[in-house]
């Protein structure tokens, strides 16, 4: 292709920070900038490639990206913009392309305000300095607005610009979510499917045969801004999102901030941050899911249950354990076995070998009908004797609650005196320095100890003070485990629902055959309340004994 023949590139971007700058960096103003500049120096043949809203710190920008499609397949003989800044502000990238891709091409490059034409040496003597200063406005906004960004996160501000899929932003405070009741159902449904034992896979599958919308596509009927491409199936649930939306804190009614960062402005790769660096601020916004419910899921998800090769899962996957090493029991089965054959044996047995840890072998089958039978007789028994039971369980819960309490009461207190304390000896270390009894360096080793201690201090007594909070708080779990167990008047069948309900673990002991019989201990961790005293546990056997009897 002729060079006469060859488009002349008239680039315009403008991004969210250059409109603060006033009109004249507009697109339009851009654009009859450069129309007028190409018309009185006869260029032609002219195509305009604009980038509105689009920053200047990278170059995934549609039209960018289009017009250097085009000059590679060497259809593009000149492009000309406004100023280098128009071009991008990351000088390395901005070089690469005006010192080697526009040359080895043969594209002039023109910036008209920054008096650069490549056809000009003369010209191009100062272009790294102009690019380098273009990248550091870049740099001084990316530093103000992380600034910000921490200042907003750190006040309880949510940092999110759209609100999770079961919120809308308040009609009169965007900052305040409201309750959308149509699509808090789907999120309450997920999490129930959860607790009957659903996995995220099997739970995108229901939903999409249920032809219930996706996240995405429900957000954008509604006329809501929506961050994805829209699926081609508007139904095409998938594992990743379900999973995403039952690890949401939010759902709960708190704020959670500073969940991930980026490791700099060049790079749009988000990074998750560990969890004790979140900020939690509870109780913003109206729960969908109560707190108990949540936790009870992340302990499912945290324990997944994989099938076997056969297809087959059992409900005590990820809720049995192996009572001498701590560690999970493996489900095993196969095509060949009978439903009866099914069974369980430590994970540290089989990786490690016997004389490690026994295999505590128990049958699925055996299993099942023990912890069915208990949880009988425990409901049995509360149902008669509700009174007594929370008394009983109530005076030794209360006696545990109120020395851990006081334990954390007790740290507590020591790290707010040591915090104070650092204040005090810092007062003092910069009074020594000021007054030349100590140098500044010494000055500046000992303040960022101090500095440093005090940081973690910080991080220990809010820590604390949430375990003390929450501590507090499950002092009334008796009455939460009384509540579920009144759900279950006559049971008759363990599912997977009623057993997450109830049962945080069971704990397998490996079987006692001293007696010529084979003898195997269950222990059964409940929900909310944890191990039963023994006390509690004869007395409802009694008064299993008794009820039979009469």
């Amino acid at each position: 292709m002729k060079q006469s023949d060859k488009i002349t590139a008239l680039y315009c971007r403008l991004s969210r920070d250059d409109e603060s700058q006033g009109d004249s960096n507009s697109i339009v103003n851009q654009k009859a900038y450069l129309s007028r500049y190409a018309k009185e120096h006869s260029f032609r043949n002219t195509e305009f490639f604009v980038d509105d809203g689009y920053t200047g710190a990278n170059f995934q920008r549609p039209d960018w990206q289009r017009m250097m499609a085009l000059v590679e397949e060497g259809k593009i003989g000149t492009v000309i913009t406004k100023d280098m800044s128009r071009i991008g502000r990351n000088y390395l990238e901005v070089g690469m392309y005006t010192e080697i891709t526009f040359p080895q091409n043969n594209v002039r490059f023109i910036a008209v305000n920054s008096g650069v034409d490549s056809a000009n040496q003369q010209d191009n003597e100062f272009v790294p300095f102009v690019n380098i200063i273009n990248e550091y406005y870049v740099r001084d906004g990316s530093k103000k607005v992380r600034t910000s960004l921490r200042l907003k996160g750190e006040s309880g501000e949510h940092l999110t610009t759209i609100p999770p899929y079961g919120y809308v932003k308040g009609p009169d405070n965007s900052e305040h979510w409201l309750v959308d009741p149509e699509a808090a159902q789907v999120v309450k449904r997920i999490f129930s499917l959860c607790m009957d034992g659903n996995g995220p896979t099997q739970i995108a599958r229901m939903l999409k045969e249920d032809h219930v919308l996706t996240p995405t596509v429900y957000q954008d009927r509604q006329k809501r801004k929506v961050r994805c491409a829209l699926p081609d199936n508007p139904y095409n649930w998938n594992g990743s999102t379900v999973a995403a939306i039952l690890e949401r804190m939010e759902y709960c009614g708190h704020t959670v901030n500073f969940k991930t960062h980026r490791q700099s402005y060049k790079i749009k790769k988000t990074i998750e941050n560990p969890p004790e660096q979140w900020k939690i601020f509870r109780n913003t916004h109206e729960a969908i899911v109560d707190e108990d419910t949540f936790r009870r899921v992340q302990e499912l998800r945290r324990n997944k249950r994989r099938p076997a090769r056969t297809g087959k899962s059992n409900l005590f996957s990820g809720v049995a354990y192996c009572a001498d090493c701590g560690e999970k029991m493996y489900y095993c089965t196969s095509r060949n076995f009978e439903e009866r054959q099914d069974h369980f044996v430590c994970s540290t047995s089989r990786k490690k070998g016997k004389d490690v840890c026994g295999t505590h072998f128990i049958r699925a089958v055996i299993l099942e009908k023990g912890v069915l039978k208990f949880l009988q007789i425990l409901l049995w028994y509360i149902s008669d004797c509700e009174d007594l039971f929370r008394n009983k369980l109530g005076a030794k819960r209360k006696e545990d609650f109120k020395k851990e309490l006081a334990a954390k009461r007790r740290q507590l207190t020591q790290a707010q005196r040591r915090m104070e304390e650092l204040d005090r000896l810092f007062k003092r270390l910069y009074e020594d320095n000021i007054s030349g009894k100590i140098i500044d360096s010494r000055f500046e080793k000992l303040s960022a100890d101090y500095e440093n201690e005090q940081a973690e201090l910080t991080e220990k007594t809010q820590l604390l003070e949430q375990e003390i909070t929450q501590q507090e708080k499950e002092a009334d779990s008796i009455e939460q485990f009384i509540l579920r167990a009144k759900k279950y008047p006559n049971l008759q069948e363990l599912t997977p629902a009623v057993l997450h309900d109830l049962v945080n673990r069971v704990y397998v002991s490996a079987p006692d055959k001293s007696s010529g019989q084979r003898v195997q201990d269950v222990n059964i961790s409940l929900a909310c309340i944890g191990f039963l005293p023994e006390s509690i546990i004869a007395e409802m056997l009694t008064h299993a004994s008794k009820s039979r009897t009469a």
